[in-house]
């Protein structure tokens, strides 16, 4: 027989892993095996679980400006590779490499690689598409 005492923490720790069973990959929505390229200014950086996203307003070939929102990963995982929210300053002109989305969404991408003003580049994507399937 179950002991009352502990059925609520059991209770709470199935409610606590709920939303790590609904995480989705990052293949299900994006495309790893293709790269595009943007070049735009850091409006704003969403330093959140369990994904971060950095706005930046890029140019496009018609000359309208369009609000771009690139996923990367977990803000402790950001950090744990040398990647922290100071880093990621708004109004700072920044090239981006991108993985597209694959239900081709506009203005929405995964972030791979970024190159700062001063010409030094982060490569946040971690490993081959096949890893992440």
């Amino acid at each position: 027989m179950v002991q009352r005492k502990f059925l609520l923490p059991a209770a709470l720790g199935l409610l606590l892993a709920t939303p790590v069973l609904a995480h989705h990959s990052i293949t299900s929505e994006f495309d790893p095996n293709k790269t595009f390229v943007l070049k735009g200014t850091i409006t704003k950086t969403e330093w959140v679980n369990p994904h971060v996203y950095l706005h930046v307003d890029v140019q496009d070939e018609s000359g309208k400006v369009v609000n771009w929102a690139l996923e990367t990963y977990p803000p402790v995982v950001l950090r744990r590779g040398g990647v922290t929210r100071e880093l990621l300053k708004e109004g700072q002109v920044v090239t981006i490499i991108a993985f597209p989305p694959k239900d081709g969404t506009k203005s929405l991408a995964y972030l791979k690689e970024i190159t700062f003003p001063d010409g030094h580049s982060v490569e946040i994507w971690i490993g081959d598409p096949k890893d992440y399937k």
